[in-house]
């Protein structure tokens, strides 16, 4: 999947080129989606809500996380799987450590290829907790069936209780008093222990070496409820291996095992794998639901997330983690900045008003057909971005796509203009900081950081009336960040100017953006366009100082 998206403090040129962009993407068979890196502004939302488009998801990050990694999903087993299974099953599918889940898949436990090793090594278990069809499957084996009974009608059954591997006389096992109705009796053809057994009432017969026994002991343990197993091989043998028909839920590891979401990011993946030194962590889905294993051997090489920008390229703009991603392709109107590729990509940059603009001819170019709503979105986006044609950032580009894309729309464009900027330009409901931030970027020249917001607004004194607060929050945000000069620029499209805020550490550099005005809310003619008319006196002003 492609990720598309615009700057931080997305404008409507931002959304609307996405949201267009993928559309044609998804046209041409490349699966895409639009997102947005911050709350969608008032005007974007008239025109979303105008042309009936779902807004675009928010996307906080762009980081390699778990769910971009090619982990291992070996197959879980239950938690009454045999030990000996689970190690079979282990071998022959060169897995290290085995999940073990409930019945709803989700992660119970996990053993390890150690944990059965140091199980079979200590040999200190004299306890069975098993079934009936662990023993008989794991050490092929069968029941010794009563008189006129179908073996297949025989069902399994829990086994819980001490094993006794029978080498004393009969007489011996009476006095010692160890065979009781929590006893597992392992013999070889031993009539009388296995009578004394029957005597007892012990939970299981266990017969080696797959010898018979006469049909009336069979019976009489049958009458009881004692089954009688089977094992062709010799006592010896089955003593040692009896333990590995062990529920494997009996040496699984159910304590804090580190273990991984799909959200979770490549540098949480490195942090734990530095404090937990297990070979596999496992994967989850929310709910503890079993997805996979991840080793060390995941995160050499990850998969990084294909993106494509609009409307910006540069780090400080972007998403957090792009650094992580893999960057296929930038469409853009903005001066190149300082976004880095390690291999060639489309870089589609043409000096017009509006991304908006450079989607349109794509999709011209490409003979794709742009539908109503789409062609909605790239109308409203370019006279949003040129305000109506009358920002200086203007060509005739731009005012060719509007008659075209008008075409399909037949809008009357100066009411819809109107009723567009109106919702844009309302500010009621909202805090000092949203409508501060709503179009606000950071740029830097020569080590000299300057921060600009800017909002097009029809009610020029509704954003007086708060200019207290405004220059209070200003003032706290340059002293946080290192701005030498913060701007936030008010412009009246009607009177073709703009209204200037401004708070900073270098008030020379201030001064030379606005030609000595210093005067804080006066109004300065001509000036509506950031990048065609204010980043080129910030950068001039800066360039001064440096020579002075």
């Amino acid at each position: 999947m492609i990720h598309i998206f615009g700057h931080r403090n997305p404008d409507s040129d931002s959304v609307c080129s996405a949201i267009a962009l993928a559309y044609l993407k998804n046209s041409e068979g490349l699966e895409s989606v639009p997102f947005v890196l911050g709350d969608i502004n008032n005007e974007s939302n008239f025109i979303l809500n105008h042309f009936d488009i779902s807004p675009p998801k928010l996307l906080k990050e762009i980081k390699i996380q778990v769910s971009d990694l090619k982990f291992d999903k070996p197959k879980p087993v239950s938690p009454t799987t045999s030990i000996l299974f689970a190690y079979n099953f282990m071998e022959e599918n060169k897995i290290r450590t085995l999940p073990i889940v409930n019945a709803q898949n989700r992660l119970i436990g996990i053993v390890t290829m150690k944990d059965i090793a140091m199980h079979f090594i200590r040999d200190i278990d004299s306890q069975l907790d098993t079934s009936t069809d662990n023993i008989l499957s794991s050490l092929n084996g069968h029941f010794m069936t009563p008189t006129g009974f179908d073996p297949s009608e025989i069902q399994d059954r829990r086994i819980k209780g001490n094993l006794n591997v029978i080498s004393y006389y009969h007489e011996t096992l009476k006095k010692l008093d160890v065979i009781n109705e929590e006893s597992i009796m392992i013999v070889g053809d031993n009539y009388e222990a296995i009578e004394l057994a029957i005597e007892n009432n012990v939970q299981l017969i266990i017969v080696t070496g797959g010898r018979d026994l006469p049909q009336e002991y069979i019976d009489k343990a049958w009458q009881l409820d004692i089954p009688i197993v089977s094992l062709p091989q010799n006592t010896y043998k089955v003593a040692r291996q009896i333990s590995l028909c062990n529920d494997i839920s009996t040496i699984m590891f159910t304590g804090n095992v580190a273990r991984f979401k799909l959200h979770h990011t490549l540098d949480d993946v490195k942090e734990d794998m530095m404090l937990f030194k297990y070979t596999n962590y496992p994967v989850l889905l929310p709910g503890k639901i079993y997805k996979g294993m991840l080793n060390r051997n995941h995160i050499l090489t990850p998969t990084k997330k294909k993106v494509i920008l609009v409307d910006h390229n540069e780090y400080g703009q972007s998403v957090s983690g792009l650094e992580e991603a893999e960057i296929i392709e930038i469409v853009d109107h903005h001066k190149i900045g300082d976004v880095n590729t390690s291999s060639p990509i489309c870089f589609r940059n043409m000096p017009v008003g509006s991304t908006c603009t450079i989607v349109y001819n794509m999709y011209r170019e490409k003979d794709i057909e742009i539908p109503p709503n789409i062609a909605g979105l790239l109308l409203s986006g370019i006279i949003s971005d040129t305000m109506f044609f009358k920002s200086p950032t203007t060509t005739d580009l731009d005012r060719i796509a509007v008659e075209k894309l008008n075409i399909i729309l037949n809008l009357d464009l100066d009411e819809y203009a109107h009723s567009m900027f109106k919702a844009g330009s309302s500010i009621e409901g909202q805090s000092i900081e949203n409508i501060f931030s709503s179009d606000y970027k950071e740029f830097e020249f020569d080590n000299i950081k300057v921060g600009v917001s800017q909002i097009f607004s029809l009610d020029i004194d509704s954003i007086m009336a708060i200019k207290e607060p405004l220059l209070e929050y200003m003032d706290s945000l340059y002293k946080a960040n290192g701005i030498e000069a913060l701007l936030f620029v008010i412009t009246d499209v009607l009177e073709e100017g703009s209204y200037v805020l401004f708070k900073g550490s270098n008030q020379l550099l201030i001064k030379k953006i606005l030609d000595q005005n210093t005067i804080q809310g006066s109004f300065i003619k001509g000036i509506i366009s950031r990048k065609k008319q204010l980043l080129p006196k910030i950068s001039q002003g800066i360039h001064e100082i440096k020579n002075m």
